[in-house]
């Protein structure tokens, strides 16, 4: 295994784990918590703030 497989292996478990509590915590899908983490990054309090946008948007 390269060095490449294990960062690429290590980032998309770091993604679950924030996909997960982004879940659990904003009430989303897991897949509108990855699309967020795409387009945002990991920054925490951002992406909570959106997770909360998006699910009020929804509640419309």
């Amino acid at each position: 295994m390269s060095d490449d497989d294990n960062r690429s292996g290590s980032q998309s478990g770091a993604m679950k784990v924030l996909a997960d509590r982004l879940v659990r915590e904003a009430d989303i899908t897991e897949e509108q918590a990855r699309e967020l983490i795409t387009l945002i990054g990991t920054d925490w309090n951002s992406l909570l703030r959106e997770a909360h946008f998006l699910k009020a948007r929804h509640r419309l």
